[in-house]
C-alpha cells in the first residue's frame, strides 16, 4: 500500500506517521511506501520498514498536485491548511491554500483517472452562531470566519468528487487538538493548548478570553486515531453525507484550568493570566461549542471523556510523565 500524507511537516501529520511507522499497516494492508510532503520538506521517520520519500512544495501551485498523485497512493491523508487566525489576516493565502490547493487536489485525481481512499481534515468551524446548546450532526453550515468557509467549500467538493465516483472521500470535522506540543501557531484557537503546555512546562501563559468560554476538545492522541479510523471506514456503510463531526469533549475555558489544578497543583495553575484580546475573543464568540456526534460515535470514532485525560497524555507523550516545578 502506497500512502500519501500532505501536510506532513504539522503537529498531527507528524504523529500521525510516526504512528503508521509503529503499525506498519493501513486497513490490514501492509505499507509499501509513504510519501510525505509538506511546505517544508518533513524529517523522514526513523525505524520505517518500508520506502519513506519526503518531498517540499506548494500542492496549489500548478503542476503540484498532478505530481504527487502521480503514484497513485492508494490512501491520502489531507492535513495541508493555513490555520484559523492566518487564514483570517491573510485572505488570498487562505483561500489559495485552503480551497484552491483542495480543488487542484482532487482534479489531479479526477485527471488520473483513479480511485483512492481521501481522508480530508475539515474544522468545527463550518459551523456558526447562533448555536443549541448540543450541536446536531445536521446542524446548518454559517461559517463566521474566512477559515470556515473554506474548509466547508473543501467539504462541498470532496461530497461531490466522491457522489461522481472519481475519488473515496472522508471528511472529518476535527475539534480543537489540545495539548499541542511545540511552539503556538498562527491557529486562533493556539491559547486553548498554550494555557495548559506552558505552564506545565514551567511558562506563564495568557489566557486572552473569560473563564465561561466553552469550546470542542479532543487529544493529539484521538486526532490521529480518527484519522486512521477515517481511513479503513466503508464508504457504503458511510452513505452520501461523507463529512462527520468527529466525538469530543466540550469544557469551558475555566474548567480547563481547575482540570490543570488537579492534576498539576496549584502552582502550576497559577501561571495562567487573565489578559482579554478583542481580536481573540471575536473570533471564538462564533465557534461552536458542544456537539452530538452522533454518526461518528456510531461509526466507531471515539475521544476523552474528560479534560484531565487530555492533560495527561500531554504530560505522558511530550514530557516523559513530568511536570516542571
Amino acid at each position: 500500500m502506497h500512502v500519501l500524507v500532505i501536510g506532513a511537516a504539522g503537529m498531527v501529520g507528524r504523529k500521525l506517521v510516526e504512528r503508521l511507522v509503529a503499525d506498519g499497516t493501513l486497513n490490514g494492508q501492509s505499507i509499501s511506501t509513504m510519501t510525505l510532503y509538506d511546505v517544508v520538506e518533513p524529517t523522514a521517520p526513523a525505524g520505517a520498514g518500508f520506502s519513506v520519500e519526503t518531498r517540499a512544495g506548494d500542492f496549489s501551485a500548478e503542476g503540484a498536485a498532478e505530481a504527487l498523485i502521480a503514484g497513485r497512493p492508494d490512501v491520502i491523508f489531507h492535513l495541508a491548511a493555513i490555520v484559523s487566525g492566518e487564514a483570517e489576516l491573510e485572505f488570498d493565502k487562505g483561500y489559495r491554500i485552503n480551497l484552491t490547493g483542495t480543488w487542484a487536489l482532487l482534479e489531479a485525481i479526477r485527471k488520473a483517472e483513479y480511485r483512492p481512499r481521501l481522508v480530508f481534515t475539515s474544522s468545527i468551524a463550518v459551523f456558526g452562531a447562533p448555536f443549541p446548546e448540543t450541536i446536531p450532526d445536521d446542524f446548518h453550515h454559517t461559517p463566521l470566519t474566512s477559515y470556515g468557509v473554506q474548509k466547508s467549500c473543501g467539504e462541498m467538493l470532496l461530497m461531490d468528487y466522491t457522489r461522481k465516483g472519481m475519488v473515496d472521500g472522508i471528511g472529518i470535522r476535527l475539534p480543537t487538538i489540545c495539548v499541542r506540543p511545540g511552539k503556538p501557531n498562527k491557529a486562533a484557537s493556539g491559547f486553548f493548548s498554550g494555557i495548559i503546555r506552558e505552564p506545565l512546562a514551567g511558562v506563564e501563559a495568557v489566557c486572552p478570553v473569560d473563564a465561561d468560554v466553552v469550546h470542542w476538545f479532543a487529544s493529539p492522541r484521538s486526532a490521529v486515531g480518527f484519522l486512521i479510523h477515517a481511513a479503513g471506514l466503508d464508504g457504503e456503510t458511510v452513505g452520501p453525507r461523507r463529512n462527520l463531526t468527529m466525538p469530543g469533549l466540550g469544557e469551558t475555558v475555566g474548567g480547563m484550568v481547575e482540570a490543570l489544578r488537579r492534576v498539576a497543583g496549584d502552582q502550576v495553575a497559577d501561571r495562567v493570566r487573565w489578559e482579554p484580546d478583542p481580536f481573540i475573543q471575536g473570533i471564538v464568540a462564533g465557534w461552536p461549542t458542544t456537539f452530538e456526534a452522533k454518526r461518528a460515535r456510531e461509526l466507531g470514532f471515539k475521544a476523552e471523556s474528560n479534560f484531565e485525560e487530555i492533560i495527561r497524555a500531554h504530560i505522558e507523550d511530550e514530557l516523559g510523565g513530568k511536570i516542571a516545578s
